[in-house]
């Protein structure tokens, strides 16, 4: 028998009935993740087990990178069987991560297996998962549809001409497949990449640029959309002169630190006021270090398995840039992740600042994210809401992720939470109070969020 079981995690009596009673059976709304939609358009059918489960998935590559297993082997060029087997003989070692669990409940939920993958079963589940692939209930739509998904934010570039979210909108695809406005490309004026990007959207002038960006973000919300996306590897507030900046920058010449904090400030503020004005929700993933092998990096590019945690601090600029907002009331509905679990209390004693009725829960502590949606990661964030703010109006998890079988997650996610609650309830520090108790699960779960974004 498999240890994923229906109690798995669950372990009290009141956690074993909030998850089975309020949890279990609601809808996901899965409002981060970098699902490619013309896969979703497509209906892509998997060719294999390796694609399905190791495609693009760098959390598993960075661990078999961990476990000896050469890259040929993880992003190269060898045959797909033997890098299924390569991850079937990492996972074993894998006892305390996520990714354990995450894999088998991924061959639970959507194959039946009960099987750990281990080098002694890897063959076998290797043959029944492909054999199973071949049936329509695996092409992508049907993966979603039977992970109860109702609605699914995809991450994209404001260039983007979503034709693939108009296509499933047109064909009338069950779920609703959403855009998230990500522009960091047009933010980031420090890369090397910035003036070639504006550039090719016949972008000359930081006048051009706002009015460009405005008229995307009119294009997205007429297709949809209701959040955006920026990640910022470290919070910035600086004023200046953002035109001049920007003048540098589109003519080759290096721009500072100082002037690339003025211009992303700038930027973000005149984001934050089109988004307030739209009713859009704000998403800042605060504190990855990213790309830290240059020969890797080089090699495969960026998103592969070779990021990490920044510990900038960020309170203060964090602080004046939500108050600059504020004051100029164009401060939107804002989720804050900290990817630097060492910034939950940061954060949940800022979004203590900056709430505003009507709205419950207007600015938000996010879930658990990228190293940290793990179940300690998660009890910490939750740990952290609770002590602080209102946990009862936090909209829950996602999947930020690539994987169409990582729907599970959410169920990860809801067995620890209904495990939390439960455990409080049972040491007697809230009432068992039912009523209230499923309205809370089932508002974190899914209401909550439902509510917030508008959907």
């Amino acid at each position: 028998m498999s240890f994923i079981n229906k109690d798995f995690m669950l372990r009290t009596n009141t956690a074993k009935r909030l998850y089975h009673e309020y949890a279990e059976d609601i809808p996901i709304i899965d409002y981060h993740c970098h699902l490619n939609p013309q896969m979703i358009a497509d209906n892509h059918r998997f060719k294999n087990m390796t694609e399905l489960l190791l495609g693009g998935d760098h959390y598993k590559w960075r661990i078999m990178r961990a476990g000896g297993v050469d890259e040929k082997y993880i992003t190269g060029d060898a045959d797909d069987f033997d890098k299924f087997r390569m991850w079937a003989g990492t996972l074993p070692q894998c006892i305390g991560n996520p990714l354990y669990h995450w894999t088998h409940l991924e061959l639970k939920r959507y194959f039946d297996i009960d099987d750990t993958l281990s080098p002694e079963s890897a063959e076998r589940i290797w043959r029944k998962g492909n054999e199973m692939l071949a049936d329509k209930d695996f092409y992508v739509r049907s993966l979603i549809t039977r992970s109860n998904v109702e609605v699914i934010c995809t991450t994209d570039d404001p260039a983007d001409d979503l034709q693939y979210h108009k296509q499933l909108l047109d064909e009338g695809f069950e779920v609703r497949v959403l855009p998230t406005f990500r522009p960091d490309k047009a933010l980031d004026i420090g890369k090397n990449t910035f003036a070639a990007y504006v550039k090719q959207q016949g972008i000359s002038t930081f006048e051009e640029l706002q009015t460009w960006l405005r008229e995307r973000i009119d294009y997205f919300h007429q297709n949809g959309c209701r959040l955006s996306d920026h990640a910022l590897e470290a919070v910035s507030f600086a004023e200046g002169d953002a035109k001049t900046v920007f003048d540098t920058a589109i003519s080759g010449q290096p721009v500072n630190p100082q002037q690339i904090e003025i211009f992303k400030t700038a930027m973000l503020q005149f984001c934050a006021k089109e988004y307030a004005a739209r009713d859009w929700t704000m998403q800042l993933h605060i504190g990855a270090l990213r790309n830290n092998n240059t020969p890797m990096f080089q090699k495969l590019g960026p998103d592969t398995g070779f990021d990490s945690i920044n510990d900038l601090g960020i309170a203060a600029p964090l602080s004046r840039l939500l108050d600059s907002l504020e004051v100029a009331d164009s401060l939107p509905k804002t989720i804050m992740y900290s990817l630097n679990p060492k910034d939950n209390y940061v954060l949940g004693t800022m979004i203590g600042n900056f709430q505003k009725a009507p709205i419950r829960g207007k600015i938000q502590l996010g879930s658990g994210w990228w190293f940290n949606d793990q179940r300690d990661g998660m009890v910490a964030q939750m740990k952290a809401l609770a002590n602080l703010g209102v946990l009862g109006t936090f909209i829950g998890m996602l999947t930020d992720s690539r994987s169409f079988v990582s729907y599970p997650r959410h169920e990860y996610f809801r067995r620890i939470l209904c495990n939390l609650i439960g455990e409080w309830v049972e040491y007697g520090e809230y009432p068992e109070d039912y009523g209230t108790l499923g309205d809370i699960i089932q508002g974190i779960c899914y209401r909550n969020a439902k509510a917030y974004f508008g959907f």
